[in-house]
């Protein structure tokens, strides 16, 4: 057992060594300061990148994905201060490798990635959607394996992204779809291929742990949350006037959504009061459905029952459908990824396709050409753009299967 031990520790210390010294040698190479102004070969959505830094919402996002993400996951007595710390060092990993390959994708020029507070909001995004599917198999694989999984759900996370935004045109600023639902169904699929019956029954205890420890854990993730969220639903909009939508429906939708759990939990389960960590799960899903919609009119009711109905189907996932995901499906799903950001990710896509068809200059003004600048240009139709929209759910649900196989 001690051989063993002591193999494992030197596995991850020289993948960690191979991995760094590889992106050190990339950055080397490809890596450049971004340019005051954004070389228009890029298409660039704002002239000065870097002026980014100063504003709120990047320090915001940044926080969001280093704070709240590893402490979602502290809440499980097992696996609470080792998830934590492998959580950190996932992040360490993945910005760096998301910077290089989106950088590849995106902020390619003359042999050179341009490297500004926008292509580190993009790494972020996708760092955010590994930390997600890290949720689906915490605790059945050990640390060398989650670098693995970190190196190859971010090229598919990132093609993905590129497929949806850069080629089809599809709006979801806040990452309905990009984050998500593909970080939720590809954490399933890695679960599904490493499915082991004999631990089944531990996974279960683990998500009923209630200890005190535990419920404080919940407790800041909660209000992180609550403070950073807004933040990170709004953070790629260009323009502050294009920014207060998705702030405004996002809080809408979480202040609903928490409700919504105290309403169905107590007849759920035989508490007076929901547990923190239920909390937690209906802020995520409140959120979540907000991802494509936020920026759009979805209006201050609209949002209220949006997220209403992400946080009933929160606590109704884990009720009735997290068991059928385990005994029919085979998914062990430690975290839950499912019920709090599978499902609200595709209600928050439904959501963006329906209202893409109210996306006109009478009812968006100036907003239709940050939100959809190929409507405003009049080259498609509102009917195509919500066709676009659509059909980019089935896209990501098959990206992420796809990767999710190949990875696990």
């Amino acid at each position: 057992m001690p051989e063993h031990t002591a193999a494992s520790r030197l596995r991850l210390s020289g993948l960690c060594f191979l991995l760094q010294i590889l992106n050190i040698l990339l950055f080397a190479v490809f890596a450049r300061y971004s340019p005051e102004s954004c070389p228009p070969q890029l298409d660039c959505s704002q002239r000065n990148q870097d002026s980014a830094f100063q504003q709120p919402r990047f320090w915001d996002v940044h926080t969001q994905v280093l704070l709240s993400f590893g402490l979602l996951v502290a809440f499980l007595g097992r696996y609470g201060p080792g998830s934590t710390a492998i959580s950190i060092l996932i992040i360490a990993f993945a910005i760096q490798w998301a910077v290089l390959v989106q950088g590849f994708f995106n902020f390619f020029l003359d042999g050179k990635i341009y490297v500004g507070a926008q292509s580190i909001v993009s790494a972020d995004f996708c760092t955010a959607a590994v930390l997600i599917s890290t949720g689906a198999v915490l605790g059945r694989v050990n640390p060398v394996q989650m670098l693995l999984l970190a190196l190859l759900e971010v090229t598919v996370c990132t093609l993905n992204e590129y497929i949806l935004l850069r080629l089809m045109g599809v709006s979801d600023s806040g990452r309905s779809l990009t984050v998500h639902t593909f970080g939720a169904y590809f954490g399933l699929m890695v679960s599904r291929v490493l499915y082991q019956p004999h631990k089944d029954k531990r996974k279960r205890e683990e998500r009923q742990d209630t200890g005190h420890k535990a419920d404080v854990f919940a407790v800041v993730g909660t209000i992180y949350l609550w403070i950073f969220w807004p933040s990170f639903t709004s953070a790629t909009p260009v323009h502050d006037n294009a920014e207060n939508w998705a702030v405004i429906n996002t809080y809408f939708s979480l202040v609903a959504s928490t409700v919504a759990t105290f309403i169905l939990s107590p007849v759920l389960y035989e508490e007076s009061t929901p547990r923190m960590v239920q909390i937690q799960d209906a802020t995520l899903a409140g959120t979540a459905v907000m991802g494509m919609a936020g920026e759009m009119l979805v209006t201050p009711f609209g949002a209220l029952i949006a997220g209403f109905l992400a946080g009933l189907i929160s606590p109704l996932g884990f009720r009735f459908f997290r068991p059928v995901l385990r005994s029919r499906l085979k998914t062990q799903d430690t975290c839950g990824v499912h019920n709090t950001h599978g499902l609200p990710g595709i209600l928050g896509a439904l959501l963006g396709t329906l209202l893409t068809l109210l996306a006109t200059a009478d009812t968006f003004g100036d907003r239709l050409e940050l939100v959809f600048p190929l409507l405003a240009q009049g080259s498609r139709t509102v009917t195509d753009q919500a066709f676009i929209q659509l059909s980019a759910l089935p896209l990501t649900l098959l990206l992420a299967a796809l990767g999710g196989c190949l990875t696990g």
